[in-house]
């Protein structure tokens, strides 16, 4: 069985202006390229425990927040 989940990261794109990152410096910070931080924001591949909690420690979000900014399912428009 294939599963075609998609991710809303809206909420951490924001968050991520909101700190003044851009995305190659947060990308930087987390240990990865730019090209795989925008994989991941598109839905091309997915964050890992290590790289969400690094994420989570630069731009100050909450561990009781993590499923807002990383796991909201993206809705299909039809």
């Amino acid at each position: 069985m294939v599963y075609n989940v998609k991710f809303d990261y809206a909420k951490l794109i924001g968050r991520i202006k909101e700190y003044g990152f851009t995305q190659e410096q947060l990308a930087a910070e987390t240990g990865m390229s730019k090209s795989t931080l925008s994989f991941k924001l598109n839905n091309k591949a997915f964050f890992s425990q290590k790289e969400i909690r690094k994420i989570c420690d630069l731009l100050e979000i909450e561990i009781a927040e993590i499923g807002v900014y990383f796991f909201t399912l993206r809705v299909q428009k039809n």
